[in-house]
C-alpha cells in the first residue's frame, strides 16, 4: 500500500498537516521527509519495528548506528555525553547540516547505536518543517538518507515517489532546495575528525577543534 502523501509549503508548512503526520508516527509508522540535507527515512528512535523496517529499506546492517534528529542542543545534550569542546563547537554550528558523532547516553535505544562503540550520530536541523515535525512529535525522530542504492543519480522525485510506495505516510515539500549529504564529525575524542565532508564545510573551517 502506497503511503499516504501530504503536500507542504517551503516556507510556511500548514500546521494541520505536520501535525496529522505526527500523529503517524507517535502511533509507529514509517516515513519519507525533508530535512535540510535532503528526503530522509524516519521513525521515532523509540520505534524499534520502525527502525528494523529502514534497516531493511536501506539494507543497513544491524550494530550500526543511525542517525537521529533533535529539536535543539538542549535536547541533543540529554542523547549524548557532550564535552566542554564539543558543546562549544556544536553551539557555533547548529542549526546546520551536521551529524555528529558522539557517545550515546542511557535515553539511546541499543537498537540505535554502534554496538561495538556505544555512539550514536545526532543532528538539530535547519529546515523549517522538519522542526515543526520534531515539535509536534516531542522526541527525537530517526534521519537515514533516502536514496536508491543501485540508482545513485536518481531525482529528487523519483527518490521520493520510490519510498512513498514502501512507507506509512509521505511528508512532500513544493519546491524543495536541499544543502545536500551532511557533514558527518565523530567527537568521540578530545580531537575531532571529520569523517565525511558534505554540506556547510565552508562554516566548519571557521573552528580548529578538530584535525583533518
Amino acid at each position: 500500500m502506497a503511503a499516504e502523501v501530504f503536500i507542504i509549503h517551503p516556507k510556511n508548512p500548514e500546521f494541520r498537516k505536520i501535525q496529522a503526520v505526527a500523529e503517524h508516527l507517535n502511533n509507529g509508522s514509517v516515513l519519507i521527509y525533508p530535512t535540510d540535507s535532503g528526503y530522509a527515512l524516519g521513525c521515532k528512535l523509540s520505534n524499534k519495528s520502525g527502525i528494523d523496517r529502514i534497516r531493511q529499506l536501506r539494507n543497513l546492517e544491524e550494530g550500526k548506528f543511525l542517525t537521529f534528529l533533535c529539536d535543539s542542543l538542549v535536547r541533543l545534550s540529554d542523547f549524548a555525553r557532550v564535552s566542554d569542546e564539543a558543546y562549544k563547537t556544536m553551539r557555533g554550528l547548529i542549526p546546520g547540516p551536521y551529524t555528529f558523532i558522539l557517545p550515546a547516553s542511557k535515553q539511546v535505544p541499543y537498537f540505535a547505536q554502534d554496538h561495538k562503540r556505544k555512539t550514536a550520530g545526532i543532528r538539530v536541523p535547519n529546515h523549517t518543517a522538519t522542526q515543526m515535525l520534531l515539535e509536534a512529535v516531542g522526541d527525537p525522530i530517526i534521519s537515514i538518507s533516502a536514496k536508491i542504492a543501485d540508482k545513485p543519480n536518481s531525482t529528487i522525485d523519483e527518490i521520493f515517489d520510490f519510498y512513498a510506495k514502501q512507507v506509512d505516510v509521505a511528508l512532500k515539500i513544493d519546491e524543495p532546495d536541499f544543502d545536500g549529504d551532511s557533514t558527518i564529525i565523530d567527537m568521540t575524542a578530545d580531537e575531532f575528525a571529520i569523517v565525511r565532508e558534505g554540506a556547510g564545510m565552508d562554516k566548519l573551517k571557521d573552528f580548529v577543534y578538530f584535525e583533518e
